[in-house]
């Protein structure tokens, strides 16, 4: 079972829980900090990903000469 099957009830559950934690003052900046988190995650796995095809590039053009 991974994260994409949770479903709508489960998310509405999963917010429903986060909103007694933090309370809705809090919401808000618990949601930025989520997002800020994930977009620096997408960027490291971008960044990653671009050096590995950089790495194979190189890879090749060695195998060629």
């Amino acid at each position: 079972m991974g994260l994409a099957q949770i479903g709508v009830p489960g998310l509405i559950i999963i917010l429903v829980i986060v909103l007694i934690l933090f309370g809705p003052k809090k919401l808000p900046e618990v949601g930025g900090a989520v997002g800020k988190t994930l977009s620096e995650f997408k960027k490291s796995t971008k960044g990653i990903m671009y050096e590995e095809e950089d790495s194979k590039n190189v890879e090749k053009k060695i195998d060629g000469l």
